[in-house]
């Protein structure tokens, strides 16, 4: 037989275990789509996922007040005769509030009054006495001048604390008939009477409350409440979203202006929990927020509070969180996309702007907001089952096994190329162990000796063997096992030729 029959024979035969191998591989992979094994992958919309947040947004409790406040401090000493407004009523600089009852207090003015009257009186008595020891001292003998010098002494002392008595009788009276001069209180601003409070304090905390208080008119702003725990996380001129409450369409934008450390927001929800399980108190502290715009804002109202990252601008195009698209290190980028068919396959993108704030790509082709994605799994490969209901995922299956990530029991490692054409060796996989097809696909002139074996040596194959099979077609440890050298032997056998002498 010529050594150019050989060669062909040499070549079917690598072909035929070339074949088996990959069919083996293919089979070991779970048939169709990893339908053998139950590997399955859950798959998302991607204008569901263009939707979705980035991830957990911290958000505070607010509340929209206006920019300024009075709150009218209730004095002790008088009692309340009558009140003018209620709550929610609107008032104008000087609308009368309420009047204190200054029947007591007259009463203590007329009484003040008289004892007024008796100090000076006292004084006055006082000086008389002083000239009446003068003219006795005059003529007393000069023994008894140092007693009566003595008591005029005496009596100018008691002078002095009488007038010092009748200087604080006066402060006094003066004091108690201005405050009768301003029995009413009038509004010092124009606003709205936010509360009336008959206590006085706050029956929980005990906090002096004011008895009421008069918000003013026109801009607001939003008082926000944080913990010490997160306190550090905010600092003046960050850029906020406000949220409604009810719709959480409806937003607002807004800027840090204070942040209040030195009043103590006193309340009886400054409660967690520590690691140990244990209850601890946190401070909380106030923040306060300029608003860019407040139409669609009530006075009053409760909102939520969020760092502005972008999430409430709109953008054009398709836009995917990074976690979802793969870059290669050769260039390009793919995602995991649902083929159609319920099966997964890598798709190439192309990409456009990059949002840093918001970790987010524009998708510029490749896909489309109909298509159906999934998340990179080290594990996953192309082919798997799609699923778009996430119960049906079998997470014990091998490619959610710790056998399966590692590429263990046959399955190849993320990174390496499956799949191919069909009836060919997967993309990127080796020829059997015992030859490498050399570049370009053909067996050169000359036999068997210029075989390379994937470790760079060559087989030296004897092509005039008696039976004219030669020597084996490579080691039997490879991909294909044993019963794949068994397949490539027996077809070498049925495809010998007689042997020319």
């Amino acid at each position: 037989m010529s050594k150019k029959k050989i060669t062909v024979i040499v070549v079917v035969v690598l072909l035929l275990v070339a074949a088996a191998g990959g069919g083996a591989w293919y089979l070991l992979r779970g048939g169709v789509g990893g339908a053998g094994n139950g590997d399955k992958v859950y798959v998302e919309q991607v204008s569901a996922l263009m939707n979705q947040s980035s991830g957990v947004q911290n958000r505070f409790t607010g509340l929209v007040e206006p920019q300024k406040s009075w709150d009218v401090k209730k004095d002790p000493e008088k009692s309340i005769k009558e009140v003018f407004v209620k709550e929610g009523d609107t008032v104008e600089e000087g609308t009368p509030l309420f009047e204190y009852d200054m029947s007591e207090l007259q009463d203590q003015i007329a009484s003040d009054k008289l004892e007024l009257e008796g100090i000076q009186n006292e004084i006055e008595d006082s000086y008389q006495q002083i000239e009446n020891l003068k003219s006795e001292r005059a003529a007393a003998s000069q023994d008894m001048k140092f007693q009566y010098t003595t008591e005029i002494q005496s009596t100018e002392m008691s002078i002095k604390r009488s007038q010092y008595e009748k200087e604080s009788k006066e402060a006094e009276i003066a004091r108690k008939e201005e405050s009768l001069n301003h029995a009413v209180v009038a509004s010092e601003i124009a606003g709205v009477v936010k509360s009336i409070t008959e206590n006085g304090s706050d029956p929980y905390t005990g906090e002096e409350l004011p008895y009421m208080t008069v918000l003013a008119v026109g801009d607001y702003r939003v008082k926000g409440t944080i913990n010490e725990q997160n306190i550090w996380s905010l600092s003046e001129g960050m850029q906020v979203i406000v949220r409604s409450r009810i719709d959480e369409e409806q937003t607002w934008a807004g800027t840090i202006t204070e942040i209040d450390t030195k009043n103590q927001v006193k309340d009886n929800s400054n409660v967690y929990y520590s690691d140990s399980g244990s209850a601890e108190t946190a401070s909380k502290y106030p923040f306060y927020i300029e608003m860019e715009s407040v139409e669609g804002l009530i006075l009053g109202q409760h909102v939520l509070i969020e760092m502005n990252e972008g999430q409430t601008e709109e953008k054009e195009g398709i836009w995917l969180y990074e976690s979802y698209i793969v870059t290669e290190e050769e260039g390009g980028s793919y995602v995991w996309a649902d083929n159609g068919k319920d099966r997964i396959e890598k798709r190439t993108v192309e990409l456009g702007e990059y949002d840093a704030e918001q970790g987010m790509y524009q998708i510029t082709s490749g896909l489309s907001e109909d298509d159906y994605i999934t998340f990179p799994m080290a594990a996953l490969y192309e082919g798997v089952v799609t699923v778009r209901d996430a119960s049906e995922v079998d997470y014990e299956s091998p490619m959610y096994s710790e056998e399966g990530s590692e590429g263990d029991d046959g399955l190849m490692q993320d990174g390496m190329q499956q799949g191919g054409e069909e009836g060919t060796m997967p993309e990127g996989s080796e020829m059997p162990e015992g030859g490498v097809m050399p570049e370009g696909g053909e067996m050169p002139e000359g036999g068997s000796e210029d075989l390379m074996l994937d470790d760079g040596s060559t087989d030296g194959m004897d092509s005039e063997t008696s039976d004219g099979s030669g020597d084996d077609a490579g080691d039997d440890s490879g991909d294909g096992g044993k019963a794949l050298e068994d397949l490539g032997s027996e077809a070498g056998r049925e495809m010998e030729p007689e042997v020319s002498e």
